[in-house]
């Protein structure tokens, strides 16, 4: 009877080491990314917040009537959720570019879902959108996936954000 007890209190020990266990792991793989922007952190896509924009993008409150870029290099910002599709088959792309495009430009991204704010000031209405930041004049965007994407964005990189006056 004591035995039978024993391994009770040990297989229900056990169970909950397991739930414990699985609820840690699966809490880590679905934390976002913290690759949080640093000017020095180029290779990467790099996670843009509402609290970053003054420093790295846009002083809004230093500037509200005029847009005046901040940025040291063109960059390039990725508004996207994690449950959109279009928005999980551009990612790598972006990353992709990100490397290639190493110290030439930046590439962030913004989950619309967790920096609303952030997302309303770029007037972002339809996912995956792309606002391009270029050095001189205003930022400019182009939404949704298509078929030759990453060829598309190289061009325009290249055209438009890679550009000297």
């Amino acid at each position: 009877m004591k035995s039978k007890n024993i391994y009770n209190k040990f297989f229900i020990s056990a169970f909950i080491l397991f739930i414990a266990v699985l609820c840690i792991v699966t809490i880590q793989a679905k934390s976002p990314s913290t690759d949080k922007p640093s000017k020095n952190n180029t290779e990467k896509v790099q996670v843009l917040t509402l609290s970053d924009m003054p420093e790295l993008i846009y002083d809004y409150k230093k500037n509200p009537d005029k847009w005046v870029y901040e940025g040291k290099k063109p960059a390039i910002i990725d508004f996207y959720a994690d449950w959109c599709g279009p928005c999980k088959k551009i990612s790598p792309i972006m990353s992709k570019l990100a490397k290639k495009y190493q110290g030439k430009i930046v590439v962030y991204k913004v989950n619309v879902d967790t920096e609303k704010e952030l997302a309303a000031m770029f007037g972002i209405r339809s996912i995956p959108t792309l606002v391009y930041l270029p050095m001189q004049g205003k930022p400019f965007q182009s939404v949704g996936v298509m078929p030759d994407t990453e060829n598309h964005l190289e061009k325009l990189i290249t055209d438009s954000l890679l550009v000297t006056k």
